[in-house]
C-alpha cells in the first residue's frame, strides 16, 4: 500500500493531503518508454556507424593500402608497356633477324608456353585485392618468360651473325689479280678452244693474262692446303680451303709466297703469275669449288669490282675464244 503524502499549505496554516493527478502514471510510462526507445535508437546508430569510426592507426593503414593499390596499377601499366616493346623486338626477331640468317622463327606458342593448366596463384586468392595482385603476378611472370626466351634467341642470333661474318669473309669474293695489273681477261668459264688440241672443251676456271711476276692475292679467308706442282696441268699452284664447302685454286704460278697449312686472309699476297704446267703464256688460271664441284668464279667478284667493271668483265668472259691452258 502506497504511503499518503502531505504538503504544508501556508495559506491555511495546515497540512493538506497530496492528491495524485489522473493520467500521471501513464505520462511517466510513456516518457520512460520514449526515453528507452531513443536511447536504443542512438545506440543502434552508434553500432551501425562504428566501422566508419577509425583510429589514427587504421587511417594510416588504409592510406597505405590505397597507395599500394595505386602502385600495383602503375606496375601493371609499366608491364603492359614493356610487353608492347618486347612484342616489337619479337616481331623483328622473327621477321628480320631470323629471315636474314635463314633461321626458323620462334612460334608464339613457345614464347608464351607454360601458363595454362595448374593454378599457380592459389595462395593469392581470398583477399580484398586478390584479382589485382594475381593479374599483376601473372603478367610479370609472362613478361619474365618472354624476356628469357628473347634473350636466348638474341644469343643465337649473335652466334649466327658471327658465323655469317666468318662466312662472308671466307667466300672467295674478290678478283685474284688487280685490274691495274691485268693485261686482259683471256678466257672465262665455259666451252673454249683448247690451245694445244684445238678441240672445243669445257674450261672450268678463268684465265687472267698478266706479266710474269704479277702479284696474286687470296680471294677469301682460309687455310692453304696445297702449294706445289704435283697436279697435272696446273704447274705451280695453290689451293685454299675457305671452309663452308668453298675452295679456290690458283694455277701456273711463277712462285709461291705461302706454304701448306698457312692461314691467309682475303687480300693476302700468296704468289706470282707465271706460265708453269700446261700453259701457253703468262697468266693465272683461277677456279672456285663449292662442295667439291667447280662453279663459275664470276659469281663471286662483288668484293672488288664496280658494277661497270663487273659488266665489262662479264662480256669478255662470255666470249667463246681460246683459253691459255
Amino acid at each position: 500500500m502506497s504511503k499518503v503524502k502531505y504538503y504544508y499549505d501556508s495559506e491555511t496554516l495546515s497540512y493538506r493531503k497530496i492528491e495524485r493527478k489522473k493520467g500521471r502514471r501513464l505520462k511517466i510510462f510513456i516518457l520512460s518508454f520514449l526515453g528507452m526507445f531513443l536511447s536504443g535508437f542512438l545506440l543502434l546508430l552508434v553500432y551501425i556507424n562504428l566501422p566508419s569510426v577509425q583510429t589514427p592507426k587504421e587511417l594510416a593503414l588504409r592510406r597505405e593500402l590505397t597507395n599500394m593499390q595505386l602502385q600495383f596499377e602503375l606496375l601493371n601499366k609499366k608491364i603492359n608497356q614493356a610487353q608492347a616493346v618486347l612484342a616489337e623486338v619479337e616481331e623483328r626477331d622473327n621477321n628480320l633477324y631470323r629471315v636474314y640468317f635463314e633461321s626458323n622463327p620462334i612460334p608464339e606458342e613457345q614464347r608464351k608456353a607454360g601458363f595454362g593448366g595448374i593454378n599457380r596463384y592459389k595462395d593469392l586468392e581470398g583477399f580484398d585485392n586478390s584479382k589485382l595482385i594475381i593479374t599483376t603476378s601473372r603478367n610479370l611472370d609472362i613478361l619474365t618468360k618472354q624476356i628469357v626466351i628473347q634473350s636466348k634467341s638474341l644469343d643465337e642470333i649473335a652466334k649466327l651473325a658471327e658465323n655469317k661474318e666468318k662466312l662472308l669473309a671466307a667466300i672467295p669474293a674478290i678478283q685474284p689479280v688487280r685490274n691495274e695489273d691485268l693485261t686482259r681477261v683471256a678466257s672465262g668459264y665455259g666451252y673454249r678452244t683448247d690451245p694445244f688440241t684445238k678441240a672445243r672443251k669445257f674450261h672450268y676456271g678463268m684465265d687472267f693474262s698478266s706479266p710474269r711476276g704479277t702479284p696474286v692475292y687470296a680471294t677469301g679467308d682460309g687455310v692453304v692446303t696445297r702449294a706445289d706442282n704435283k697436279a697435272t696441268g696446273y704447274g705451280n699452284h695453290i689451293v685454299i680451303n675457305h671452309g663452308y664447302g668453298y675452295e679456290s685454286l690458283y694455277g701456273h704460278l711463277y712462285k709461291y709466297n705461302v706454304k701448306a697449312g698457312q692461314k691467309v686472309q682475303r687480300g693476302d699476297l700468296i704468289g706470282f703469275v707465271g706460265s708453269t704446267g700446261r700453259s701457253e703464256g703468262p697468266h693465272l688460271h683461277y677456279e672456285v669449288f663449292k662442295d667439291g664441284e667447280r662453279i663459275n668464279p664470276m659469281n663471286f667478284y662483288y668484293g672488288s669490282l664496280t658494277a661497270e667493271e663487273f659488266e665489262d668483265m662479264l662480256k669478255k668472259a662470255q666470249q667463246e675464244n681460246q683459253s691459255l691452258d
